[in-house]
This record gives structure tokens, C-alpha cells and sequence, in this order.
């Protein structure tokens, strides 16, 4: 959807952003108001308050190895201070911690996390307890609380914050979605949501802040404010982390653990796990700006069908509810001339398997029809006289549904409600940052207390996604949310948010990011962040190999979803015969993949492990030399088997991979032709052509396949295709995937799943590979399974195939391509596959 701030920006503002910042923005050197002496403390429940002579400060424990820590001033307060964490995710519980206390220091211990308190002057620094039992810091106040002025456009704001201090070497990761580099130490950047249309290599706001980093010394620092505010990389002082805020409680959590891995599953302990998507989500979307009639909706989905695309869902943009651009958002109702059948389209759709979602905005036009009705229903944010806020906008004169508010929640539910019943199936929210947010528009929270659009700004995206997820679970308790929307807050992924990358340019420049900014955002638990596939913005004409090698980055991307403005379609179907040959098996591909990508999902759900994961999750970083894999953003881990390397710029005939430890094959290789192997730690040279996307797979590495389908209404897990790549250098590897209906909401929690487990052991030219099942199982759930078990690296024909001890003669070995596949039926009984 397309960003139109701009056009609004006053002269001054726009010269700033015409050289590199978003506003005029001038941060002081703060005086650093000391947070006092300490003076006594006491618990309350499970948490420890301590009183000084000018802050009372709650330090709270969560999970294993997370501390949080809120200031509140006895004097001066900021407004909003009242505000609860809307990152801690709700009925969080409390750890204990063990209190030691000596007249100089209180020590609160919780596992390996330590939280040292000087009592005087007051501050509080972290330690993590190392593999040698040996206290190290993390990372420290400096003298805690500060308070200070910022000068904006010449207004000059109240701001809170804290300072920490930074180690010489470590490296930052975090902000959320920004185009600066993975390191973004060294950067200072604002804490407001914001479109950055047309974006390309570089922009230090988007649409989606997270108030938060990760250091390469394994902690977190997550800033628990919902205002607008600023954050400071050790760019205005050297070795000194800020963040700070205009409004909003001032809090933050310290996380840590001994590993990275460890860490995310620490931070989404705290601030909420992503609910499991439908498995749906994962397959192939028709989306553009946008399906003009029912019509067009048909005839696309005829024409995936007729040219052999599998597809699962299709995206409606503004054009269901009105004929043109402007001057009929808020109206959320079908235009009935454009779709004179709209349920029946839908059902009719679904039968092909293909879901229906819509776009909605929280904007309500003063011409739309539903005004008058959310005036009188006191839906809106209002104004300082207590009438509807009206401002205006590129789509015209606009009120903002207050998402907060009690009343502004059965409103715009009422509205989904009706949608669902229709048919339905996914949500689709834009524009909410929001989009346009004055200053001072003002929201009544659920207490009955009101703040205004600074206060709660950032996270309006992510009350508005609880919403929609809490109102959608009410319809449809078994049923899994689909929520895509652009942008949240720390822990929105608890709401089932699956985010984009906004309206990225339609160029070599717009794809170059896209690694960067998923990264980014995954390491804060935004594991489904996906960018809009071949661009969004501009575009003159049609460029092949560009749009060929975003699709094609795409297939190991979270969200398979083409989608941009229709001067160029973003559908692969509506484009010449080599990119639609091409292009349609890397889809097909895609479906494929299901078994092993929605295992993925799984993983993340339980764990918060990311789809898309870093290099140096693999390093580990020990020690200096290993730092340098933490700025990569060329290459990535899908899963644990792929290691990915888009291509991101015209006429490339190789790509330079760093390898990670272990020995790793070429994973798109002509089946009459052995994968080739290659060495880990090293860099290599990846030869590519238009029809190869660089992807290298792990040796040891087991990935489970299903035959071409259609969509996943045609999904079938009783014929699994199970891939291995051997190596002697590999003596034991395990694998675990996930089965369940695909649908159930909460199947992991219900139990309502089964975990196929793989393993293999070799030795020298003997490998063996077990066969087990565990789980209480799902409707559905197949009986018996028809195995296929592909083994990539058998040089010589075997001699002897044994499954359970018996001689089996179906094995086939191919010497042109050295593999060896063999087929099977496993009713799930305990099964080992030898070869000699």
C-alpha cells in the first residue's frame, strides 16, 4: 500500500530528510540527573521495590534469565507515566530471585543473570555467569535514570531515558526495521513508526521500531516504552547506549543467556511466542494494488490454475470497497458494482483453494458512509473538546478509530465480524503506524485514563493486531488467525502478526536490503518478516532478471508474496513464458518444501528460533575473529539445512559465500550430475545462472518433501519424499519434523501433533537411518506412510539394503548423480534403513 506522508512535511522538515534525517532533530548532551542514593527496599510478591531520594525503581524477574527493571520519579513524571508494558505479554508470572545485600550493594540473582545494585550513588549493572562460573558484565547504568531536553522543528520536548555502557568491541544489532547495516553501532536513530515509501539502501525510520538491541555479548536491552523517542548506538558518545522518550513509563528488561539461540527463546519468553499459522500461510499468494472486480479476482485465480502455479490465497487491496483511490476508505463495505457477488466469490474461490484476504485501514474518511455511524458510536480518538479528531490526509479528511478505546473496539469488530461471516478467511492491516498520527489526538485507554498520539504511537499497530487476533479467536476459537500488518511493537508476534518490509522500491537498490531487514526483525521475535516480492514502488518497465531473483530469494523467505503497484504485475502468471517456466518451480518448489518449512514454523513457536537465521547463530562467537560474521547480510540459514545467497544485483555469474564450519553441497545441481561439495570456513566463488538461485545445503542434513499439489487443500503427508545428504564426515545426525491439521488453533499446546523422528548414523561406508514417531496425534493423522528416502552422496552402488534387519532389493542407485533412493511403507513403528 502506498505511503503519502511526504507531501505534508513542512519546508524545514523536508530538507532534513533530504539530508539524511526524518526530522530536525537536535539531542543534547543529557545532565545526567543521578537517580539518588539509596535509601530502603522491600519486596512486593515476587518482585523487589527500592526507594531512593528521587525514583522508586521495581526490579521483576521472568523466565530464565530476563530482569526488568522500572523507574518511576518522585518528582517530576512524564505524561503516560502510568502506562503498562504492552511488551510483556499478558499473565506473564514472576521469577524468583535470590537477594544478597551488603552495606555498599544489593545483589539479585536469578540462574547465570545477576543484577548488582550501587546503593550509592544508585545504579544497577548486569552480569551473566560464563561457562567458568565466573561473574562477566554485560552491561551497566550510567548513574540509571536521566532526565533532558530534545529540540525538534524548534519545539523543545521533555524527555526520560537511560544511558548504559558499552564495551569497546561489542556489536549492536536491533531498532527494528531500519537499512543501516547489521552492526548498527554507531548509528542514532528515531523511536516513531513511520513509511518510508520508495526506500532502497539505506533509511533510519520505517514502518516497524522495536525499542531494543542484541549485543554480541549475548544479552538484550529491551526499552519498555510505547512513545515517541530516540535511540543512541554509542553515536553521540562513544561506548554509551541511550534511549529515550517523550512520554510513557520508563522501563526497561535485560535478557541474557549462553548462547544466541538461547537468547530470542529468553526475549519471547518474556514478550510472547508467535501463535503457529495456519499452514496455508506458507504456500503462494496473488496480491497487487490492487483486484479492480470479481472479475479480475476470478479470472487470476483461473489463470494460476490454467499455467500450473500452485496458489493459496488471494489479497484484495482498497479497490473491494471502493472504484478509485481516494475518498472511500472507512467505508470497509463491498462495492457492490465492482462485486456484485462477493460470498459467492469467495466460496467459489475456496473451493479452487484459494483464501480470501482483506485489506483494512483504522482511517475513516468524514465522506465515507460509516462516519456519522463511528461519531455516534464514539469510535474515534478525539480531540481536546471531546468531539472526533479530524485531520487531513492524502485519502481526504480523516478520524482515526481508536484502537484503545472499549467502544472503538466493538465498532471496528462489529465490522470484521460481518466480513468473517461472508467468508472471509485472513486480515490484511495498513497504514497502521498510523500512517498519519497528530500529536495531539488523544485515545481513552480501557482504564478510562487518556494520552495523546505521542504516548502510545508505536504501539498502535500492536494493540490494533491483539484486537483483531482476540476478536477473530472469539469467532472462531479453533481456528488460526491470519494477521498481516506493517507495523507493531516489541512482542506483537504474540498476536499472530506477520509483517513486511513496507513499500520497498521496485529495483536492484530495493531488493539489496531485504536479508537485512528480516534479520533484523527475526532477532526480536518478528520471525515472519517478509518484503513485498519484486517491489512495491515505481518501476518504469518490467525487469526480468530483477524481478526473477527477488521471486526466487523469496522461496526461502517467510511469506511468499508477490505484490506491488499494477503498472508492472506482481504475479509471475501475467509475465512472458521464460519467467512464468522458471519462476513456476521454485514455487512448486515451495509446496514441496511444506513439510520441512512449516517445522520451521513449529520451531519458532516453541522456541522463538527464526525461519531465516543468521550466520553467526552457527559461529557462536567465542572469540574476536568470529565478530565479522555478525555484519553479514548476504547469506543466511533456512532452517538448519539451506544456507541462502540472493542474488541482488544485474549480470552476476557467481556469488562469494562465507561457509560456515562443516561440509556443505550444491543444492541445485542437474540431476544427471553429482552435488558438488565443498569445505566449510572458507569463502567460495558460487557459480549462478538466471535459472539458479545460489543455495548450499548442510551435510547431515535431512529434509522432508511432499509431492506437487495445486494448494494445500490438496495437502498429503502420506507420501513423504525424505531427503539426506551423507558425508563421512557426519558420524550422527537428527532431525524432528512437525505434523498436524494444519489448521487447529493452539494444536501444539492441545497436543494435536505428531514429530517424525529421523536420525542417521555412518561409519566409514556402513549408514544406517531410524525411522520413530512420537505425539498423541491430529484428525487426519495418516496411518501409514508411503517413504521415499533419497540419500545424496552414495558413491559406489551398495551392497546390501536392509530395512529392519530384512533385505529389501527396490533400492536404486544412480551413478550419474550419486544418489540412492529406496521406498517403503511405515506404519510409524520403529524402522532403521541400513546400507553397507
Amino acid at each position: 500500500m502506498r505511503s503519502f506522508t511526504l507531501k505534508y512535511f513542512t519546508i524545514n522538515s523536508l530538507t532534513c530528510l533530504l539530508t539524511g534525517l526524518l526530522t530536525c532533530l537536535v539531542i543534547s548532551t543529557p545532565s545526567l540527573a543521578s537517580s539518588g542514593n539509596y535509601l530502603n527496599h522491600k519486596l512486593a510478591g515476587d518482585s523487589l521495590v527500592i526507594t531512593t531520594n528521587s525514583v522508586e525503581v521495581t526490579l521483576s524477574a521472568y523466565g530464565e534469565g530476563a530482569i526488568a527493571a522500572h523507574y518511576q520519579n518522585l518528582e517530576k513524571k512524564l505524561p503516560a507515566s502510568q502506562l503498562p508494558s504492552f511488551a510483556i505479554k499478558e499473565n506473564a508470572h514472576n521469577s524468583k530471585f535470590v537477594i544478597t545485600e551488603d552495606k555498599n550493594q544489593l545483589t539479585l540473582t536469578l540462574n547465570k543473570l545477576s543484577a548488582v545494585i550501587n546503593k550509592a550513588p544508585f545504579s544497577i549493572s548486569y552480569y551473566q555467569k560464563n561457562k567458568h562460573q565466573k561473574d562477566t558484565l554485560l552491561i551497566s547504568e550510567q548513574k540509571g535514570f536521566f532526565s533532558d531536553t530534545v529540540l525538534e522543528e524548534n519545539k523543545s520536548l521533555a524527555v526520560q531515558g537511560f544511558r548504559f555502557h558499552l564495551t569497546d568491541t561489542e556489536k549492536l544489532l536491533g531498532g527494528g526495521e531500519r537499512v543501516l547495516g547489521m552492526d548498527r553501532r554507531g548509528h542514532s536513530f528515531p523511536l516513531y513508526n513511520r513509511a518510508h515509501y520508495g526506500y532502497t539502501t539505506q533509511s533510519e525510520q520505517m514502518n516497524f521500531s522495536i525499542p531494543a538491541v542484541m549485543s554480541s555479548n549475548k544479552y538484550i536491552v529491551l526499552f519498555d516504552n510505547s512513545a515517541k523517542g530516540y535511540m543512541d548506538l554509542a553515536k553521540k558518545e562513544k561506548n554509551t547506549l541511550e534511549f529515550s522518550a517523550v512520554a510513557g513509563r520508563m522501563a526497561y528488561i535485560v535478557f541474557s543467556a549462553d548462547s544466541y539461540p538461547k537468547l530470542l527463546n529468553n526475549y519471547v519468553d518474556v514478550t510472547g511466542k508467535q501463535p503457529l499459522p495456519p499452514r496455508w500461510s506458507l504456500g503462494n499468494y496473488a496480491s497487487r494494488f490492487g483486484y479492480r472486480s470479481e472479475a479480475e479476482v476470478r479470472a487470476t485465480v483461473n489463470k494460476f490454475i490454467d499455467l500450473d502455479f500452485p496458489l493459496d490465497a488471494l489479497i484484495l487491496d482498497l479497490y473491494w470497497f471502493g472504484k478509485d483511490i481516494k475518498g472511500h476508505m472507512g467505508n470497509l463495505a463491498w462495492d457492490k458494482e465492482a462485486f456484485p457477488e462477493p460470498e459467492k466469490m469467495i466460496s467459489d474461490i475456496k473451493e479452487q483453494g484459494v483464501n480470501t484476504i482483506l485489506i483494512t485501514e483504522p482511517f475513516v474518511l468524514s465522506t465515507s458512509a460509516k462516519w456519522q455511524d463511528a461519531v455516534e458510536q464514539q469510535a474515534l480518538a478525539k480531540d481536546a473538546q471531546g468531539n472526533a479528531k479530524q485531520f487531513d490526509f492524502y485519502f481526504g479528511n480523516t478520524g482515526l478509530v481508536d484502537v484503545f478505546n472499549d467502544k472503538g473496539q466493538q465498532w471496528f469488530n462489529n465490522i470484521y465480524q460481518t466480513l468473517y461471516q461472508q467468508g472471509v478467511t485472513g486480515w490484511w492491516g495498513d497504514l497502521g503506524e498510523p500512517e498519519v498520527h497528530p500529536s495531539d489526538t488523544l485515545h481513552t485507554l480501557s482504564d478510562g485514563s487518556v494520552v495523546n498520539a505521542d504516548a502510545i504511537h508505536n504501539v498502535y499497530g500492536h494493540q490494533w493486531a491483539k484486537m483483531v487476533f482476540e476478536n477473530q479467536l472469539k469467532l472462531s476459537p479453533d481456528q488460526r488467525p491470519f494477521i498481516l500488518m506493517r507495523s507493531g511493537f516489541a512482542g506483537s508476534q504474540r498476536y499472530g502478526m506477520i509483517p513486511w518490509t513496507g513499500d520497498v522500491s521496485r529495483s536492484w537498490g530495493g531488493l539489496k536490503p531485504q536479508v537485512e531487514l528480516s534479520l533484523q526483525m527475526s532477532l526480536l521475535g518478528m520471525a515472519y518478516t517478509h518484503s513485498d516480492l519484486g517491489g512495491f514502488a515505481g518501476g518504469e518497465k518490467f525487469d526480468q532478471e530483477m524481478y526473477i531473483r527477488w521471486l526466487q530469494y523469496g522461496i526461502f523467505q517467510p511469506i511468499y508474496r508477490p505484490h506491488g503497484q499494477d503498472n508492472i504485475a506482481p504475479e509471475a502468471v501475467f509475465h512472458d513464458k521464460r519467467t512464468q517456466d522458471i519462476l513456476r518451480e521454485y514455487i512448486k518448489l515451495r509446496y514441496k518444501l511444506l513439510p520441512y518449512n512449516y517445522t520451521l514454523a513449529y520451531q519458532n513457536s516453541t522456541t522463538g528460533m527464526p525461519l531465516m537465521r543468521p550466520l553467526f547463530f552457527e559461529e557462536q562467537l567465542e572469540n574476536k575473529e568470529n565478530l565479522t560474521a555478525f555484519d553479514n547480510a548476504s547469506s543466511y540459514l533456512w532452517g538448519d539445512a539451506f544456507l541462502v545467497t540472493p542474488v541482488v544485483s544485474a549480470d552476476v555469474s557467481s556469488v562469494a559465500i562465507d561457509l560456515p564450519a562443516g561440509v556443505w553441497f550444491d543444492y541445485f545441481t542437474n540431476e544427471n550430475e553429482p552435488s558438488k561439495k565443498y569445505q566449510g570456513n572458507q569463502t567460495i566463488n558460487l557459480p549462478t545462472t538466471l535459472e539458479k538461485l545460489p543455495v548450499l545445503v548442510r551435510a547431515g542434513a535431512f529434509i522432508p518433501m511432499i509431492d506437487d499439489i495445486q494448494s494445500t487443500l490438496d495437502y498429503d503427508a502420506s507420501k513423504l519424499t525424505l531427503h539426506y545428504y551423507a558425508d563421512k564426515s557426519v558420524a550422527t545426525a537428527d532431525y524432528e519434523m512437525y505434523e498436524d491439521d494444519g489448521k487447529t488453533y493452539q494444536a501444539i499446546e492441545k497436543g494435536l501433533f505428531e514429530l517424525l523422528q529421523f536420525s542417521a548414523n555412518q561409519q566409514q561406508q556402513h549408514l544406517s537411518i531410524n525411522l520413530n514417531r512420537k505425539g498423541k496425534g491430529y484428525n487426519g493423522m495418516p496411518k501409514e506412510r508411503n517413504m521415499t528416502v533419497v540419500i545424496h552422496n552414495i558413491t559406489q552402488a551398495p551392497s546390501d539394503i536392509k530395512l529392519n534387519n530384512k533385505v529389501i532389493k527396490n533400492g536404486v542407485w544412480q551413478d550419474k548423480n550419486n544418489t540412492l533412493t529406496v521406498t517403503f511403507a511405515w506404519q510409524h513403528q520403529p524402522l532403521t534403513l541400513t546400507i553397507q
